[in-house]
């Protein structure tokens, strides 16, 4: 049975939820596509099943892509710690960090990705791949249908000697998708850029009562008697935190307020733990660190917060940006990556390259509440223009149909 027939299942978003917010021209136009690929089975693979912007996004896509019609589904490799401390060198080094390339490592990473082959069967019309970990993949199946490679990561100044050994196994995949243009490679592949999207109606985007935001942060034992300037993203030296720690601790000389940084540990990011202790020692009764995997607190401080910080060095796209701007709140994100196509620069937000500026940002924010509703105004807005999640499933419907005109459906069987 249809997901679109019968009584609506509970918890199940659809694209005429999103009618309100796009318009029924718009929901009816995705509808359509959608019916034209009815019978297909669609699956994403990656490679862990929460923490970071690529579960958040797969969690949401593949539940709309359903509540449409089209049956699509979500693989999550599984890996030993060596395998995912490996990953985490390959995902530091294509956003533009060193790495010894050892044939030790090239071994371990292909022979974990071997195993999971061997138990993960992909059958399906178009699998999509994400990111650098289960990309070796497409060496162990006859592909039925198209595979599509799809890179989350800051590529604009990938490390040359890792990109020529993954580009020989991209070059394999019928496309591969970017966040953005400037991370487009020299490669055969076809390549498409879609950045991603948000999910106006999961946890972490409906909008929240004021006691439940009380109760979020009084269980956490959050002061409201500040305004509460807040971080939340994957502890992770890509992010800064410590520069973020930096920046309030200048801010706070002129105004008072209170620091909440919060991250969770995905279990494909083996420095994760180590990065959140090296934080700690610097905690005090308006600086708050806590690690945890909590929707409804990320919803209650997005909401909440006074100033809501995204200070990346390197950053794919940056989803906690566009979840705080969809709540309306000032953001001020760094100059870099996927957050520059989000923040306009003076109008629904702000862009720093420095500490000091973050700082001064900080401050000029807290200071005129008018200025904070003027630019989380436009923000929202900017939301609801550009990166809710319709957009980007029409995206994907789109390629998946161009397919029908360029590919010659195959057989599809392990090589093992």
């Amino acid at each position: 049975m249809s997901y679109r027939s019968g009584k609506k299942k509970r918890g199940l978003v659809t694209p005429e939820d999103y009618e309100p917010l796009v318009g029924a021209e718009n929901v009816e136009r995705i509808l359509s596509k959608a019916d034209n690929l009815r019978g297909r089975h669609v699956v994403h693979v990656s490679s862990t099943l929460y923490g970071g912007g690529v579960a958040e996004l797969l969690s949401s896509l593949t539940i709309l892509m359903n509540g449409a019609g089209v049956r699509t589904g979500w693989r999550v490799i599984q890996g030993r710690p060596d395998f995912f401390t490996i990953t985490k060198k390959f995902h530091n080094a294509l956003q533009g960090g060193d790495i010894n390339l050892s044939e030790r490592k090239l071994e371990i990473y292909e022979e974990v990705i071997e195993e999971n082959a061997i138990r993960t069967h992909l059958d399906q019309d178009f699998v999509v791949v994400h990111d650098p970990q289960p990309l070796p993949l497409i060496n162990h199946f006859r592909k039925r249908g198209p595979w599509v490679w799809r890179c989350h990561v800051d590529l604009s100044h990938p490390n040359r000697l890792l990109w020529g050994y993954l580009s020989s196994l991209i070059e394999k995949y019928d496309a591969a998708i970017f966040s953005i243009p400037e991370y487009g490679q020299a490669l055969s592949t076809p390549q498409l850029f879609f950045m991603p999207a948000t999910d106006p109606f999961n946890a972490k985007n409906i909008k929240m009562k004021e006691t439940d935001i009380q109760d979020r942060l009084d269980t956490y034992n959050i002061p409201k008697d500040l305004p509460l300037v807040v971080q939340i993203s994957r502890f992770d030296s890509w992010k800064d935190p410590q520069g973020v720690i930096d920046a309030f601790q200048i801010a706070r000389k002129e105004i008072d307020a209170t620091l909440v940084l919060v991250g969770n540990m995905a279990s494909d990011d083996p420095e994760g733990q180590d990065i959140y202790e090296s934080l700690l020692e610097q905690r005090d009764e308006r600086i708050i660190i806590l690690s945890c995997e909590d929707s409804s607190l990320v919803n209650a401080l997005q909401s909440h917060a006074g100033v809501v910080l995204q200070k990346s060095l390197r950053e794919g796209f940056g989803l906690t940006v566009t979840e705080a701007m969809w709540k309306g709140r000032a953001v001020i994100g760094g100059n870099v990556g996927g957050i520059r196509y989000q923040i306009e620069n003076g109008k629904n937000g702000f862009l720093v390259d420095t500490v000091d500026e973050t700082a001064e940002c900080i401050v000029k924010l807290l200071k005129n509440r008018k200025l904070r509703e003027q630019l989380g105004k436009a923000a929202r807005e900017t939301v609801c223009q550009k990166f809710l999640m319709t957009r980007l499933m029409e995206q994907y419907l789109d390629l998946f149909q161009s397919f029908y005109t360029t590919y010659q459906i195959k057989s599809v069987g392990w090589n093992g």
